[in-house]
Parts: structure tokens; sequence; C-alpha cells
């Protein structure tokens, strides 16, 4: 039977919990009304995408304890899987998480395995969990690690035809101009050497200087990006696989 999932195109949030909570309701609403199944949103997009240290380990959320509980509590109306960026706290270490929630309950977690020079305030990931939502197998990829075959590798060769990359391209102008259409392309290239289909979730917006345009988007496995939330718009994206 066949699955509809939805990427959302969010703006980009600091530091405020309620605010992102708001966005991730009018998109689950949304989502939820269309007949989706899963719902994915971007890196870090619980608390924001922070990589100072001292205010990251002040905002970071462990997945076991009773504030995560009380969103998951929140988040139990929602009859689909939802697919949320978040900072994770574990036995005093930051990880850079995607956690995956459903019916109320913490299903599993992907950390990131691949960090930039300037996240290394978390511990890179190990390992590459899939999931399911009825018959459709995915596995996840957040942001940088699309740049590394392997990390798409690891997932089809557990089952996986569906990646589910979560991101978040907030970058300096320069930076973003040269980037905007890379991001595709680099997504695109693992789409089609592991034959697979790639949804990516994004932030967008501008803030103290820097710019995410926005990359969510819908890759077939031939890497044709075959939808796409305009730049710099919110907005979701609903595709049948």
């Amino acid at each position: 039977m066949p699955t509809k999932l939805a990427v959302c195109q969010v703006p980009y949030i600091i530091a405020d919990v309620e605010t992102t909570l708001r966005w991730i309701e009018k998109f689950a609403t949304e989502a939820q009304e269309k007949s989706a199944s899963v719902v994915c949103f971007p890196e870090c997009f619980l608390q924001g995408y922070l990589t100072e240290e001292i205010v990251a380990r002040k905002n970071a959320i462990n997945l076991s304890s009773p504030l995560f509980d009380s969103i998951l509590t929140h988040l139990a109306k929602y009859n689909l899987m939802i697919v949320l960026g978040v900072i994770e706290e574990a036995d005093g270490s930051l990880y850079n998480t995607a956690a995956v929630i459903k019916d109320g309950l913490l299903c599993g977690r992907y950390r990131k395995t691949h960090l930039l020079d300037g996240e290394a305030l978390f511990t890179a990931g190990t390992e590459y969990p899939v999931f399911k939502s009825g018959d459709l197998v995915f596995g996840i990829n957040i942001c940088y690690d699309t740049q590394f075959p392997e990390a798409a590798a690891k997932l089809t060769h557990q089952g996986a035809t569906l990646i589910l990359c979560v991101s978040n391209t907030m970058m300096s102008q320069r930076k973003a101009e040269k980037f905007k259409h890379l991001h595709l392309s680099m997504r695109a290239e693992r789409a089609k050497e592991q034959k697979v289909w790639l949804l990516s979730s994004d932030v967008t917006g501008t803030r103290d200087g820097r710019i995410a345009y926005g990359s969510t988007s819908v890759i077939n496995p031939e890497g044709i990006v075959i939808q796409q939330v305009p730049f710099l718009e919110t907005g979701m994206l609903i595709v049948e696989l």
C-alpha cells in the first residue's frame, strides 16, 4: 500500500520551543488532513541550530527526561510519524539527532554521523537505524551526511527505499549563494547512486546577516528534483510512495 509523506520548510527559529511547536502543529495538522503517514522537520528544529556549546547545553534535551515526555504528550494527538531534529543530551554528551515520534512515543533516533568543523560540540553517531511506515522502509541522513556516499549506502543495504534528509542550510550570504543549488545536486547524486527516493526538509529566512534559502525537495531515484518549496518561502510538500 502506498505511503504519503510530508516534508516541511519552516522559519529559522532559535531557542524558542513554544514557537517551534506551533509550527510543528501547523504542518502536522495539515499533513494529517492530507492523509500523510510521516511528516519531517529540519535539523535541530526543536531548539534551533545552536553551535555555541554553552548555549547548546542550556537548551539540549535528554530524550528520557520529563521535559521531552511533555513534548511527546503534546504531539500524541497526531496519528502520524513525526521526524524532528533536536539537540540531544545523553550521558554528558551532545548529539545532533533526528527523533522519530509516533503516538506520543519515541520510536527511535538517528544521530548525525558526519560533523562539520563548526559542530565540534557534538559527538558523532555511529549507527544507521531504519524505520518502517506501512510497507515503506526509510532511513535518515542529517544535512552534511549526504555528502558521503556510505551514509546513504548503509541505509539501502538494510532495505531502505527512501532517505529523509533533515537539514539546516543557514549560511553567510556568500556561501549560501554558492550552495543553494549544490545542496540539491549533491542529494540528487546520492538518490541516483542508491536508486532511492530522497526527501529533504529545511529552514528558510535571514538572521544576523546570514540566510537560508531552503532546500526542501522531493528527488526521485533517477536523481531528478520533482518537487521543491520555492527559495525563501515556507511550505510543505506531499508525495506518495
